[in-house]
Parts: structure tokens; C-alpha cells; sequence
């Protein structure tokens, strides 16, 4: 999943859960969930597919461990102990929702990182660094290139749907407290 998928849907579940338990608006800040969202990828794809991508040669690798979402779960709770700073668990709700859209317990050899050795499995691509990167982008313009990739496409446009739905929820909101306070003011 890309970038938009990882963001609309992770935010779209939180807010739908939400509804249905609103003190989860008071444990999670949905900014730090929107970049936990993204953390695995903002980690793992630089070091694994540019930085050392002959090492690697994956852009699933660290961040996108139970081991990684584990350890910030435990910062988090750490930090709210001491705090009440809810940061950190934010960002840990948020990598474990993104290794649970990228469906990683399918790949247990990365997703329980290093019960089962210390090196990740290598992708089938050749990667060369930053080269892949503009490939890949390069690619994704051709019609041969999202016809194998129907899968994320489908999930970056539901991403990039509940997005839409989440804003015209936020401007019909807010433009009702402006519409209310106006009417206040008017009265006065």
C-alpha cells in the first residue's frame, strides 16, 4: 500500500472506531497516528531500497516488524506513565495498523524479526538505489503498471476516499460552528 492508502485508511479506522468509542479521541493524537502511519515506509524504503539497498535489497525490513511496533508501544506507555504525553502511542497505534495493511504477518520471517534469523528476505526486484525509486515512478504512469498493481491501486483510491469523506466532515463541521457563532454575534 502507498502513501495515501496508508494515511486515509489508517486515519479512516481510527475516527470510524471513534464513533463508537469516543475516549479514544483522549489516547490518540491523530497527527502522530498519521505519521506512525507512514513511519514504517519512511524508515524501511530509504535504508532498504537506496541506502544499503545491495544489503538489503527490501524496503520491509526493520520498520515493519511486531518487534518495532512493540518497542514504541512500550515508549508510549512508558511516556504516558510518567507524562501523560500520548505521542508515542499515537505513533505506535499507527506503525502497527501499517503492518497490519501491508499484511505482514504473511512474511513471519520479517513480521517476527529475529525469532527467525538476523537477515530479511530479499525482494526478486534488482534494486539499485535511487534509480528504482524514479523507475518506479516512471512506471506507475503506464497503463501496463497499474494493471499489475490493482491491488494497491484499489487501496490508495479507498485511502484517498474516506480522505474526501473525512474533510467534508471536518468543513461541514466547522462550518456550522462559524455559521452558529455568527448568528450569536448577530444577536447581539
Amino acid at each position: 500500500m502507498l502513501l495515501f492508502g496508508h494515511l486515509f485508511v489508517t486515519l479512516g479506522i481510527f475516527f470510524g472506531l471513534a464513533i463508537f468509542i469516543p475516549r479514544l479521541k483522549t489516547v490518540i493524537n491523530p497527527r502522530y497516528l498519521a505519521i506512525g502511519a507512514i513511519l514504517p515506509d519512511l524508515i524501511d524504503k530509504p535504508i532498504g531500497e537506496v541506502i544499503f539497498a545491495s544489503t538489503f535489497g527490501n524496503g520491509r525490513i526493520v520498520g515493519h516488524t511486531l518487534l518495532f511496533s512493540l518497542l514504541l508501544f512500550l515508549a508510549g506507555l512508558y511516556l504516558y506513565d510518567k507524562r501523560r504525553d500520548i505521542r508515542a502511542l499515537s505513533l505506535s497505534a499507527g506503525s502497527f495498523l501499517h503492518i497490519f495493511e501491508d499484511r505482514m504477518g504473511a512474511d513471519p520471517y520479517t513480521f517476527f524479526w529475529p525469532l527467525f534469523g538476523w537477515s530479511f528476505p530479499r525482494d526478486s526486484r534488482d534494486f539499485i538505489g535511487v534509480e528504482h525509486l524514479v523507475t518506479m515512478l516512471i512506471k506507475s504512469f503506464h497503463l501496463e503498471f497499474l494493471l499489475a498493481h490493482v491491488t494497491e491501486i484499489r487501496a490508495i483510491l479507498t485511502g484517498v476516499l474516506i480522505g474526501v469523506i473525512m474533510f467534508l466532515y471536518w468543513s461541514k463541521k466547522r462550518f456550522k460552528k462559524k455559521g452558529s457563532s455568527k448568528i450569536v454575534r448577530e444577536e447581539l
